[in-house]
């Protein structure tokens, strides 16, 4: 195989690579999302049921007609929310997406593995071929049965890419998880211990 077969191969599979790196990254924000949507959508069911049930005991102890008419719209409000929640399952949709992300998560994982022993020479052009090709189905497999992203999830995950730089660890930061023999730069003093031992 010549040198210019691996480098084709090599863009492609970095293709893929980064691509998977946008899926993993928009599925997680999609989940934090709607997880934040469905939490703060209870917390204004659980509002207005404490609203709409004050309102009809001061109703039947009280001649307020203000406080009644204002419980049954509140009570209209709560009846919208509550068939809301109960058609868009924000929770269960959330889930799919955090269930996806962590699936995309170990292809992604697979993907690096594989670009780095297409850098190290040693793999075959059809020992590459058949790894990209089995992620290719994996990722399809995932594709599947996960939801569609929503446009707020792009964005955030766009923001954590390339401001955050939440997929990107620097030498520095690795070094600080391993022990002194086997940092790659060398001499840097051992960060303090958080345990207090």
């Amino acid at each position: 195989m010549s040198k210019n077969e691996i480098e084709i191969l090599e863009a492609q599979v970095r293709d893929c690579f980064g691509r998977v790196v946008w899926t993993h990254k928009t599925h997680e924000k999609c989940a934090d999302i709607l997880l934040d949507h469905s939490r703060r959508v209870k917390f204004f069911q659980l509002l207005l049921s404490v609203i709409t049930t004050s309102g009809i005991l001061i109703g039947l102890f009280g001649d307020n007609k203000g406080v009644a008419i204002g419980s049954a719209l509140i009570s209209a409000i709560l009846l919208f929310l509550n068939t809301y929640i109960k058609e868009f399952e924000l929770g269960k949709v959330a889930q799919e997406h955090a269930q996806a992300a962590i699936r995309i998560w170990n292809i992604k994982e697979l993907y690096l593995s594989l670009l780095t022993d297409i850098k190290t020479r040693k793999i075959t052009e059809e020992e590459i071929r058949k790894r990209r090709d089995a992620l290719q189905v994996d990722l399809f497999d995932v594709y599947k049965v996960t939801p569609r992203s929503i446009t707020p999830a792009y964005d955030k995950a766009s923001e954590a890419l390339k401001k955050k730089e939440e997929a990107t660890i620097t030498d520095e930061e690795i070094d600080s998880f391993l022990p002194p023999a086997v940092r790659k730069i060398q001499g840097k003093p051992t960060p303090p211990s958080d345990s207090g031992a």
